[in-house]
């Protein structure tokens, strides 16, 4: 399986969390992400996003069909991060749209066995992968893609 995390673009700041929006270089950040990872993405890849507007925003950069979760929203913990996904048992790919600090979180329980403060920064990707080598699981960072490198 392979997991792939989003952090959602640079959004503005406001008093409503889920409706704060994207900035225009936030849109920027999503689109260029969003170009990169077409090229890349698996196809029939499941995209599943928080319910946030500006993750909303970012995932549909890509132009794709993708399913709105509301466990998976701000405040998400790293347990329902992985039963949206299904990882590490799910078939195929999944990429989640969503935020920090559970997507940091997931990273580093993935990736080095418990949970710390690892931070994803905005628009950034991580793409993860399961595998079975000689007898155990494991997972693997495949990529870590900063927003920024691709401007």
């Amino acid at each position: 399986m392979d997991l792939l995390l989003w952090r959602h673009a640079e959004a503005e700041d406001g008093e409503d969390d889920l409706k704060r929006r994207l900035t225009e270089r936030g849109e920027r950040q999503a689109k260029r992400m969003a170009g990169w990872l077409r090229e890349r993405l698996p196809k029939e890849t499941r995209i599943i996003v928080s319910p946030a507007i500006r993750t909303q925003q970012t995932a549909q950069a890509l132009d794709l069909p993708f399913e709105t979760h509301r466990r998976i929203g701000p405040d998400a913990c790293v347990s329902e991060l992985i039963a949206a996904s299904g990882w590490p048992d799910a078939s195929g790919s999944v990429l989640i749209v969503g935020h920090q600090p559970g997507l940091g979180h997931l990273a580093s329980l993935l990736l080095a066995g418990q949970e710390a403060d690892w931070s994803i920064k905005k628009g950034a990707l991580w793409w993860l992968s399961n595998r079975l080598r000689r007898g155990d699981t494991q997972t693997v960072l495949r990529a870590m893609v900063p927003v920024e490198i691709l401007e």
